[in-house]
């Protein structure tokens, strides 16, 4: 399964400025890129209603009990432009999450912010703290001083019990339209996107609930009203505008990390340090091994797979009018289990800690080498195919 390029994906915060907004690739600031945005009407939600436990609940129920603990989420910085410094504005959305004031939202929507700003709603903006982030995830931690009374946290669901074909509810502020609620169903699970740096996000929620620029770190909520995902990316195939296919990061994963930014305030993912290609049975006969594995393309200077002795490849070839990396070492198994892709090496990678050790088994021309890589922390940025 490949991941949903990050470049080709739009991300759902909206930038404004000048009233103008901005979304494409990560955060983009005013005087960068431009978006054309094209409203559409908003859908008949009335007509609406859920199934759950038996009762019917319409999408107006679960929003009146969610809306409150929604916000907008603004950040904004000072560049540097061939103008003089040039102000730029982000806006995206968020979610409280205890009576505490902790808010989740997304990365892409606070990167490189000088202040943030949260508003309940349009005339209450309260300064933000930033608690943590993680690029790597696409989320980020947000903190303000507000009466415990005047917070709604709206309860965290468990998205592995989340099935295709579920109704789901998104809450959020597309083009700074405040507290729009839209509804669908989910429409895959096990998707992979990108965050902004490019690491795989694994695990992902697709849904057709309407996403659009500005609903990026909102609340993506199942019938009882809890949230399972958190509205990231969508799909735009050359549109500017929602086509009906959104990403959500899962809410089990935004448990883990908020649980580590409370704790520590950063969040560290396991590390192996090559790029990969796939196996294909072309390749395979090429390269004369077994229709599986994982290839090695590069070992990365000063990584865990650098000081454990893997090898990357020695050249490249085309093969069908695709160019692979070959010669390197194709790591077949690790810890015992078989690996046919790329994606199950790093799911095995994804599941351990900085400073667990991964049993590699590898073919090295004809020869099957074992190597034990005591694994480090994923630096800030790292390529999308990296382990």
């Amino acid at each position: 399964m490949k991941p949903v390029p990050f470049v080709a994906a739009l991300l759902a915060s909206g930038l404004v400025g000048g009233g103008v907004a901005f979304a494409i690739g990560s955060t983009v600031w005013d005087g960068e890129t431009t978006t054309v945005i094209r409203e559409s009407a908003p859908a008949d939600l009335q007509a609406a209603a859920f199934e759950s436990d038996g009762a019917a609940v319409t999408v107006g129920d679960v929003y009146a009990r969610a809306a409150p603990g929604v916000v907008q989420v603004t950040s904004s910085r000072v560049t540097q432009g061939f103008f003089g410094p040039q102000p730029g504005e982000a806006l995206g959305s968020g979610f409280v999450i205890d009576k505490d004031g902790h808010i989740v939202t997304n990365y892409h929507v606070i990167e490189g912010a000088d202040e943030i700003l949260v508003n309940f709603s349009q005339d209450d903006g309260v300064a933000a703290k930033l608690v943590g982030v993680d690029p790597s995830t696409d989320l980020a931690l947000l903190k303000i001083q507000e009466h415990r009374r005047a917070l709604t946290p709206i309860p965290l669901g468990d998205s592995s019990t989340v099935r295709v074909g579920d109704e789901v509810i998104a809450i959020g502020n597309p083009f700074g339209l405040d507290r729009t609620v839209t509804a669908g169903i989910v429409s895959a699970l096990q998707r992979q996107i990108l965050s902004p740096s490019n690491f795989t996000i694994d695990k992902v929620i697709q849904t057709d609930a309407a996403i659009n620029q500005g609903n990026s770190g909102g609340p993506l909520l199942n019938t009882e009203g809890d949230v399972i995902g958190v509205n990231t990316q969508i799909a735009t195939a050359g549109s500017e505008g929602n086509v009906g296919i959104g990403f959500a990061v899962p809410v089990n994963t935004v448990k883990t990390v908020v649980g580590e930014l409370l704790e520590s305030g950063r969040v560290e993912h396991s590390y192996l340090g090559v790029s990969m290609q796939d196996l294909t049975p072309d390749v395979a006969r090429y390269v004369n091994v077994p229709e599986r594995g994982a290839l090695v393309a590069q070992v990365y200077p000063g990584s865990p797979a650098e000081e454990a002795g893997l090898q990357g490849a020695q050249q490249t070839v085309v093969i069908d009018g695709q160019s692979y990396a070959v010669g390197g070492d194709v790591i077949v198994r690790a810890d015992g289990r078989t690996i046919r892709t790329s994606d199950d090496l790093r799911q095995i990678v994804a599941a351990k800690k900085p400073g667990d050790e991964l049993d590699l088994a590898l073919l090295r021309g004809e020869e099957e080498v074992e190597v034990t890589v005591t694994l480090g922390t994923l630096p800030d940025v790292s390529a999308d195919t990296r382990g």
